[in-house]
């Protein structure tokens, strides 16, 4: 379905919005991403919309080319996306693979234009999938993770995993208000 890139280890430089963004990521896996647009039984909307795949690599296909058109559903490829992986993540990546369904969180803004929604981000990263939440109007769809992305975040996780012992943080011991002045009073 197009060019099959596999991760690459570089510095990534975006432009939003007119601005260059550079990333630190230590590896990128290109890809695409499906969305469903379902009529919905409602009369408050027409429309219900979710991403349901990601693939590995980058397509052919302009943002918003149909795939495929039912009676109630429509699958459109709504764009490419970059998974970026960070080495200080690496123990949600184990875990997220640890977990028996390894997921892909992918994010999409609504945008106000022809085409309903901007892809947001899509990651690995499970902190980082419910993080995307915060802003209610984003849409947040828990996908499937391809077998050549599982492979990758392996590879990633055993070339860069460090693991790091939890160390208890010790308070200081408090003091009450009332007597902070007496101290040393005698």
């Amino acid at each position: 379905m197009g060019d099959a890139r596999g991760p690459t280890s570089s510095l990534i430089e975006l432009t939003v919005g007119g601005d260059q963004l550079r990333s630190t990521a230590l590896a990128q896996i290109p890809v695409g991403v499906v969305v469903e647009r379902r009529k919905a039984r409602s009369m408050w909307a027409d429309f219900l919309w979710r991403p349901v795949w990601v693939f590995v690599g980058v397509p052919s296909a302009a943002p918003w080319t149909p795939l495929d058109i039912e009676a109630e559903a429509t699958l459109f490829f709504a764009g490419e996306a970059v998974i970026e992986l960070h080495r200080t993540e690496t123990t949600n990546y184990r875990d997220n693979l640890a977990s028996g369904t390894p997921t892909l969180w992918v994010a999409l803004c609504p945008v106000v234009s022809e085409r309903p929604y901007e892809i947001l981000a899509v990651t690995a990263d499970p902190a980082e999938g419910e993080a995307l939440t915060d802003a209610g109007s984003n849409l947040v769809e828990a996908v499937s993770m391809p077998p050549d992305v599982v492979e990758a975040v392996a590879q990633f996780i055993a070339q860069h995993h460090v693991e790091r012992p939890f160390v208890k943080r010790k308070r200081d011991r408090q003091v009450p208000s009332d007597q902070r002045g007496r101290m040393g009073d005698g």
